[in-house]
């Protein structure tokens, strides 16, 4: 009983709280100062670009500094790619293992790369950004404070990245599913306990900044949304499918502009590819700023339902090939809202159209916006059950439960059908792509023995952030060599026990260090695997 005690709570409740706790109370303050400098950098774009359209002179000048901007964004980028592309599925791969990075550098260049991006008006939101800096502030309070648990480094950057969504978004329990549905695709008390820890931290730290500076604790304002009808069960299955076909041809959109742009010109050097992106944003914003920045003031001008159906399109168009095209071009940014922004210009669409055909109000053409923006995270994103708790938490929609849970099954179930991956995983398979071109994997067929007051004691195989790539094939019990673990691994590791492992690695080293820090240091004799 007293050693189960210790494992349960000395070795798992207490360094999760903690580690849970200092990241939140971090990634609160650093978020919340980061949205405030991208608001003012956001409406100083808005600004410049009203200016510019009366003082056509200033052009060329403007063109030499988004020249000097895009070769500056790539030389970064060379020297640290990991400032590349969109913040939450680059955090994906951090917390999966799959992609390494360091994160003081990676914090202060997301930070202000980002800025610079929404400056220029370059379609692509603060949302991955601010995930991207919770899963640094997560390592960086592990590799600050506390370099002797290093075993808890994923656990406590997952915490900094659903307190950086919560933040962010004001959803603080799509923050917590955001970890289980997403970023790790499974459930543990480990996970939840750290992740609830990080959100509630944030939360609360975020409504005492609230007390002292303007800042933003919702995503979009309070919404009272009609509520529907039994009779009306067909308006989310009509949106479902729209939104639904729309994410299959976005998503296989995104395949040919990043196969164009990265197989087709990949000749071209990276800084005019920049270039070239922050030219056509630059061209459009002068010509309607609906067409650039980060979608988040459009959403909030189709709420009030005054753009028709022509420019719509043209907004729909314009901004899906522009987001997709800074995207695959690793423009540093988040997609998360700019894909909201489609999903809800697609909607105001179906809201318009069917108000003119059956002389609806403005009470449906809201709940259709909604109905579609929740529909767009479950089919374009793949995250149903964020979808549907966003909806209630952000949305207002907890009256219309029955309907945000159709809406949200339909789309996704529109998706499985066409196969397609979520925008997430899509940037993501690309990232790592070309981070290991040109590098050989090496497969390690080894033993390992879980040592004293290791980080594995007292857990299970399932619940532990194994390296990547890592399969524990068998386990054996110290003081009964013949005892096999069960094959869903259940059974909790105890010391002395011998663990049979295989992985495939670009980095021997850093997988080492990774799994040493799990099982505690020893010297072991390893094999390459051979594949047959």
């Amino acid at each position: 009983m007293k050693q189960r005690f210790k494992n349960c709570f000395i070795n798992l409740i207490v360094p999760a709280v903690i580690f849970g706790s200092l990241t939140g109370v971090l990634t609160a303050v650093i978020v919340n100062l980061y949205k405030l400098c991208a608001k003012g950098v956001i409406a100083l774009s808005e600004r410049g670009y009203q200016y510019l359209r009366g003082h056509l002179y200033w052009v060329p000048l403007v063109l030499v500094a988004l020249a000097a901007i895009a070769f500056f964004f790539a030389f970064l980028y060379r020297k640290l790619p990991n400032l590349r592309g969109g913040g939450i599925p680059t955090s994906i791969g951090i917390l999966r293992g799959i992609i390494s990075f360091h994160w003081l550098k990676n914090l202060i260049g997301i930070f202000g790369l980002s800025l610079t991006s929404f400056l220029i008006g370059v379609p692509l939101g603060n949302e991955g950004p601010s995930v991207q800096m919770g899963t640094a502030i997560g390592r960086g309070s592990v590799f600050s404070f506390a370099k002797r648990h290093r075993a808890w480094d994923r656990y406590s950057m997952t915490g900094g990245a659903c307190a950086g969504f919560s933040v962010a978004t004001g959803a603080p329990i799509s923050g917590i599913m955001f970890a289980i549905e997403e970023a790790h695709q499974r459930i543990s008390p480990t996970i939840l306990i750290v992740a609830a820890t990080s959100v509630m931290v944030s939360y609360f730290t975020t409504e005492l900044m609230g007390m002292f500076l303007p800042v933003d604790t919702t995503l979009f304002p309070k919404v009272q949304p009609m509520a529907l009808s039994v009779k009306d069960i067909w308006i989310p299955i009509v949106i479902g499918i729209a939104m639904g076909l729309f994410a299959v041809l976005f998503l296989k959109y995104y395949r040919w502009i990043n196969t164009l742009i990265n197989r087709k010109m990949k000749k071209i050097p990276h800084g005019f590819k920049i270039f070239f992106i922050f030219l056509l944003t630059f061209l459009l914003g002068l010509c309607s700023y609906s067409f650039v920045s980060t979608g988040h003031d459009l959403i909030l001008t189709l709420f009030d339902g005054t753009v028709t159906i022509y420019m719509l399109l043209l907004i729909l168009l314009v901004r899906a090939t522009l987001t997709l095209s800074a995207s695959s071009t690793s423009i540093t940014g988040g997609m998360f809202v700019p894909v909201l922004a489609l999903g809800t210009v697609l909607s105001a669409v179906l809201g318009e159209t069917l108000e003119r055909l059956l002389g609806w109000g403005q009470d449906y053409y809201m709940i259709i916006l909604l109905l579609g923006i929740t529909a767009c995270i479950a089919g374009m994103m793949k995250m149903p059950l964020t979808a549907i708790l966003f909806a209630v938490e952000a949305l207002a929609c907890y009256e219309n439960i029955l309907y945000v849970i159709v809406v949200s099954a339909v789309a996704y179930i529109i998706t499985e059908i066409f196969g397609v991956h979520s925008v997430n995983e899509s940037v993501l398979k690309n990232r790592v792509q070309e981070l290991n071109e040109g590098r050989a994997s090496k497969v390690i067929d080894t033993f390992v023995t879980v040592q004293k007051d290791s980080f594995a004691v007292g857990k299970q195989i399932r619940d532990i952030f194994w390296p990547a790539n890592l399969f524990v094939l068998s386990l054996q019990h110290a003081e009964n060599r013949d005892a096999e673990v069960d094959e869903h691994g259940g059974k909790a590791i105890r010391e002395g026990d011998i663990l049979h492992v295989r992985y495939s690695t670009y980095d021997e080293r850093q997988t080492k260090e990774e799994l040493t820090a799990i099982v505690g240091e020893q010297s072991y004799r390893e094999e390459e695997a051979q594949i047959i």
